[in-house]
C-alpha cells in the first residue's frame, strides 16, 4: 500500500493504518500463543509485567506505521513512553493491553491502536485476540464490532447497573482512596468486574455491556482507542473533574449519559468522604 503523507491523510486513511497494525501484532501475540509457558517475563515495576512477545508486537506495529505513516510519531508502552502529542500525526499503541493475563493464559487481552491528528483522536482500534473480535471506530463516523454498529447501553438504574473499574496496582499508595470509591459504587449497582485491560473494558461500554467504568491509573496507549469507541457509542469520557477526558495519564469515568453521571458523582463523594475523614 501507498505511504500516506502531508494533509493527503484524511480520517479513513488514518483507519486503515490503525487496523492493518493491529491486525500485524494480534498475529505475532497469536503465533506466541502456543509457546507461552516458555517466555521470558521481564519486571518493569511491581505486578507489572513486559515479555518478549509486547516486544515484538510492538516491533511490527512500528514497522507498518513507518511504511504507511512515515512522519508519524509512534506513542507506545515499549518503544516511546516518553513522547508526547504534538502537531501532526501520533499513533498511540499499546501492543498487549493485558501482559499479565496473557502470560497465564487468561483471555482477556488486545492490541490497541489509536491515531490522533494535531491533538485530535481520530480512528481507533481495539482488537480482542483470543476472541478475534474487531473494535473499530473513526470519529464522525459510530463505533463498530465486527463491522456491526455499537450503542452505549440505555439503562438508567444504579441498582441494575455492572460497572467495569481497574485495580491501582501499580501505585498501591492510591488503594486506600480507591476502596472507599468501589464500596460506595459496589453499595449503589448490580455489580462491578476488573477483567484487566482497560481497553477491552472501554469497549464492553461502547456495546453496552457494561454501564459505566473507572480506573484512576491509565495511560494514554490504555486508553485512546477505547474512549473514541465510548464516545462514538453515545457514552460520556471524563476526568474526575468532570472535563471530558484525553488520552493522557490519569483518571477517567467513561459510562452512557445517565450512568455516567451517576459514577461520577459517586466516585467524587467517596473522594469527598475520604477527605473528611482524614
Amino acid at each position: 500500500m501507498q505511504a500516506i503523507s502531508g494533509t493527503d491523510r484524511d480520517n479513513s486513511e488514518l483507519f486503515d493504518v490503525a487496523l492493518e497494525a493491529a491486525r500485524a501484532g494480534a498475529a505475532v501475540i497469536r503465533k506466541a500463543t502456543a509457546q507461552r509457558e516458555k517466555l521470558v517475563w521481564e519486571t518493569k515495576s511491581r505486578s507489572d509485567f513486559v515479555s518478549e512477545v509486547d516486544k515484538a508486537s510492538e516491533q511490527r506495529i512500528a514497522e507498518i506505521v513507518k511504511r504507511r505513516c512515515p512522519d508519524a510519531i509512534v506513542l507506545g508502552e515499549e518503544l516511546s513512553p516518553s513522547a508526547v502529542f504534538s502537531n501532526g500525526i501520533v499513533v498511540i499503541a499499546d501492543p498487549l493491553d493485558g501482559t499479565t493475563n496473557f502470560l497465564h493464559g487468561y483471555p482477556e487481552y488486545a492490541v490497541s491502536i489509536a491515531i490522533a491528528r494535531d491533538g485530535v483522536v481520530c480512528a481507533g482500534v481495539v482488537l480482542n485476540v483470543p476472541r478475534d473480535d474487531e473494535f473499530t471506530a473513526v470519529k464522525g463516523g459510530g463505533a463498530f464490532l465486527n463491522k456491526q454498529q455499537i450503542r452505549v447501553s440505555s439503562l438508567r438504574e444504579p441498582g441494575r447497573a455492572l460497572i467495569g473499574t481497574g485495580f491501582p496496582f501499580k501505585t498501591i499508595e492510591l488503594l486506600p482512596q480507591y476502596m472507599t470509591q468501589f464500596s460506595l459504587v459496589m453499595r449503589g449497582t448490580a455489580g462491578i468486574r476488573r477483567a484487566g485491560s482497560a481497553a477491552l473494558d472501554l469497549c464492553n461500554v461502547a456495546r453496552g455491556s457494561f454501564d459505566a467504568f473507572w480506573e484512576l491509573v491509565l495511560a494514554p496507549w490504555d486508553v485512546a482507542a477505547g474512549m473514541l469507541m465510548v464516545q462514538e457509542a453515545g457514552g460520556i469520557v471524563t476526568d474526575l473533574e468532570g472535563n471530558p477526558a484525553r488520552p493522557i495519564a490519569g483518571a477517567l469515568v467513561a459510562g452512557n449519559p445517565a450512568m455516567h453521571a451517576w459514577l461520577l458523582q459517586t466516585v467524587r463523594r467517596a473522594n469527598m468522604s475520604k477527605g473528611q475523614s482524614e
